[in-house]
Parts: structure tokens; sequence; C-alpha cells
């Protein structure tokens, strides 16, 4: 039997300035699934990502998570919808710790209302040990590769109980063996359930981990 679909994008279009971006694109992806996203620049991938995580409206279409309509008018929005994205270039805060950029914006708090440093640690510890990885939570997380601090975003959108991960060329800025750490991960994830959007412009890579792939040119699928 057939998979549902967790994530489905119908017949989105977007214009700038009378150019128009994405003609129509219909997207899904199933529980369970890795789907690579590709195409040249300018075809509409960043587009499309957007539209999904909020950071831009669509002119037309809908998106549906588990066949129900959701609005995503900003990030906060898609987050809560269960859609996190990871980017080539890690956006969390290098000055904070590793404990701090996982619980950003949501950090446990004691009955006096104050943060709960102590919950924080736990969690963070809990949440990395989730991927298989031990570290130091409180060391500021520019102290660590650019592998480690994506395994953190990671571990955040996980914590955060996406549903759907977005990888925007996660591997654009690894070696080889942090390339197969990230893909045991993802790997993972995908065993959970996770639906998985893999954006990259390496063929092996997306042969290798994709189970459907989809190619966007011109603003058409």
């Amino acid at each position: 039997m057939e998979k549902e679909f967790l994530l489905e994008m119908k017949n989105i279009k977007k214009s700038f300035a009378g150019v128009n971006a994405l003609k129509g694109v219909n997207f899904n992806v199933r529980k369970g699934e890795i789907h690579a996203l590709m195409g040249e620049n300018g075809a509409g991938k960043s587009t499309l990502i957007k539209i999904l995580t909020g950071v831009y409206q669509a002119d037309e279409g809908e998106i549906r998570m588990d066949g129900q309509q959701v609005h995503i008018t900003d990030v906060q929005k898609a987050q809560k919808a269960g859609i996190s994205t990871v980017y080539q270039e890690v956006n969390l805060c290098p000055n904070l710790s590793v404990a701090e950029n996982i619980f950003i914006g949501r950090q446990p708090a004691d009955r006096f209302g104050q943060i709960s440093w102590s919950r924080m640690r736990k969690g963070a510890v809990a949440a990395m040990a989730r991927l298989n990885m031990e570290l130091d939570v409180d060391a500021h997380l520019e102290e660590y590769s650019v592998a480690v601090q994506q395994m953190v975003a990671i571990a955040r959108a996980v914590d955060m109980e996406a549903r759907v991960l977005v990888l925007d060329e996660p591997t654009s800025s690894l070696d080889a063996n942090e390339v197969a750490n990230l893909f045991d991960v993802i790997r993972k994830l995908q065993a959970r359930g996770m639906g998985i959007i893999f954006i990259s412009h390496f063929f092996e890579q997306v042969f290798e981990l994709s189970d459907t792939i989809t190619v966007l040119r011109n603003g058409h699928k």
C-alpha cells in the first residue's frame, strides 16, 4: 500500500517583479522518504523552500501536512507545523553554547521562572545522544567544526519534533568522513518516519541517498 503524503505543496506559483519564479509546482514528500530537490541556479529551488519555511508567501497554491492545509506565514509557523531547515551555513549563534543553541527561544524554566541551566544541559546532552553524538554542550558552538555545527542544528530540529527536515546543500563544506556520518544520521531520521528534503548539486550523493528526485527547471517541475 502506498504511503500517504506527509507534505504536499500543490500548484505553487510565485512571481517577483513580473518574473515567474514558480509556475504551478507540485511537490510531495512521504513519511520516511528522502526526497532530493535539484536544478540549476535560478530554477526555483530556493523559492520553493522559502515558501515552505515561511520566508516567502506563495501567490497561489496550498501546503498540506498530513492532508490538512497549513498557513505558513513565517518561520515560527513553519516550525510549529513541523518543518525545519538546516542550511549550508548553519543559521545558529556561534557565540552561544551548544545547549543554548539547541534551546534558543524555548529555554526550560525552573519554578521561579528563571532559566534552568541544569535542565537545558541535560536536554542538550539527550538531544545530541539521539544522533549518537557526545560533546561538551557548554562549549561555544564556534569551537566546533561545520560538520558538528550541522549536527547541532539537526539535533535542535529533532528536539523541536520536526517532521519534515530540509537540508540545503549540507555537504558542501564537509569531507568524505563527515558526509558519511551525516548520511548515517539522515538514514536514522528516515527510519523514524521523518521526511527529508535533500537539496544538493552532487549527483553521486543524491543517487546514493535519495528515494525520489524532483528536478526544477525555469520554475517548472
